[in-house]
């Protein structure tokens, strides 16, 4: 007799997530967020994006890079959240770090209608129905246009390409979810392909692939500044202002840079940032106190190791985290000479659960700690997801963690 993991792959595996389990695990639980956590979280949404999009913050976080490129108007597609909700103290939810470039909206959509058809009468009063694969495709499609259309003043003729590196496209875990965001766009009517930057060319102010002009780019490069010279024709295209790109340096450097979490937890510089008295206090009560590691303060950081979770400012997916025990004074003043930005945040627990191993009979039940993301468009949420680590500190999804359906509850 087939167990609910077992039916949960071969689903996931129908829908087009071709790895999964091997190399991309979904555990076979839940979780559900109660209702008051999630106004708090999406009222602090709202106020995030209230703060990030301000010319006096935009304009001083383009000041500390020392970059002169001018404010832009476009909009991220896949902006993503990442909280921690501690154990003992749910209205404690803490945002850990916001991403404008976030993978597995489309994949959290699958795993939780299917989690959720699978789950059977006790699930289904305990959680509000999850969107159905269809609308969640057509709801991206929607926020595309809708973006190309307020930039170009219409919906563009031009192609529509979602750009990766090649090694992404041909064997990233993600692979799968950009062939099936490829299918809900082209169904939308886009002329949609998939590329890696260095088949783009551009001509004057005009971006071409494969001799088409590109009128939108979707973009998954984990380059934030398009600094490789791989990117010189998406950069050149972006800079000249004639092809609608998110994420895009701008929206990194004046959203996502992990760096700016220091003035969104601390007062350092409210007024000359345009954060108000009332907006400070929501945002140092939900963002950990984080700093970016300077000279200044490398006494006081090496102090507190213990309370702190050390990363580098522009990392994604847990790399180039540092463990507490390795981190001292000598250490961080060679991450100081070695050039990439660090910060320090106070570390804030995830809640433990137990889950049955992959072979329940012969495996020991395994901890795993669980996270949230939330995904939102315009400061509306969309859905949500998380993962189950199996580390309390770090990223581990190995099995039997993973992705985990996530769900508002009822009620």
């Amino acid at each position: 007799m087939e167990t609910t993991r077992e039916r949960l792959v071969q689903e996931l595996r129908r829908a087009g997530m071709r790895d999964v389990p091997e190399r991309f695990s979904v555990a076979s639980a839940h979780q559900a967020i109660h209702r008051e956590t999630l106004a708090g979280i999406d009222a602090f949404i709202r106020l995030f994006e209230r703060v990030t999009t301000r010319p006096a913050w935009q304009e001083a976080a383009l000041r500390a890079r020392g970059d002169p490129v001018r404010l832009h108007t476009e909009v991220c597609f896949f902006s993503a959240w990442d909280f921690h909700l501690p154990e003992d103290r749910p209205d404690a939810w803490q945002l850990i770090e916001f991403n404008d470039n976030g993978s597995g909206l489309l994949f959290a959509a699958l795993i939780n209608r299917t989690f959720w058809e699978l789950g059977g009468p006790s699930l289904r009063a305990e959680v509000e129905v999850p969107p159905v694969f269809d609308a969640m495709a057509r709801c991206v499609a929607e926020m595309v246009d809708h973006e190309a259309r307020a930039f170009f003043g219409g919906r563009p003729e031009g192609a529509l390409l979602i750009v990766d590196d090649a090694d992404s496209l041909r064997e990233g875990r993600f692979r799968d979810e950009l062939a099936l965001l490829r299918e809900g766009l082209a169904h939308a009517g886009w002329n949609a392909g998939l590329a890696a930057p260095e088949e783009l060319r551009c001509d004057g102010a005009r971006l071409l692939w494969q001799g088409a002009e590109v009128a939108v780019v979707v973009n998954r490069s984990t380059d934030f500044f398009f600094a490789d010279d791989r990117l010189a024709a998406l950069r050149d295209a972006w800079r000249a202002g004639r092809v609608y790109v998110a994420p895009n340096p701008f929206t990194y450097a004046t959203r996502s840079d992990k760096r700016l979490l220091e003035p969104l937890s601390r007062p350092l510089r409210d007024e000359a940032l345009g954060i108000r008295p009332q907006e400070r206090e929501a945002l140092s009560a939900h963002v950990p106190e984080t700093w970016l590691v300077r000279e200044d303060d490398l006494v006081t950081l090496a102090s507190r190791k213990e309370e702190l979770v050390f990363k580098p400012a522009h990392g994604f997916g847990g790399r180039g985290l540092l463990a507490s025990a390795g981190v001292g004074r000598s250490r961080l003043r060679q991450l100081l000479r070695r050039g990439p930005a660090y910060v320090a945040q106070r570390r804030v627990a995830k809640p433990r659960r137990v889950l049955a191993g992959p072979e329940a009979a012969e495996q020991q039940d395994v901890p795993v700690w669980t996270d949230l993301r939330v995904w939102a468009w315009r400061g509306e949420r969309l859905l949500l997801s998380g993962r189950a680590s199996r580390h309390p500190d770090r990223i581990d999804l190995a099995p039997p963690g993973g992705w985990i359906a996530t769900y508002p509850a009822q009620g």
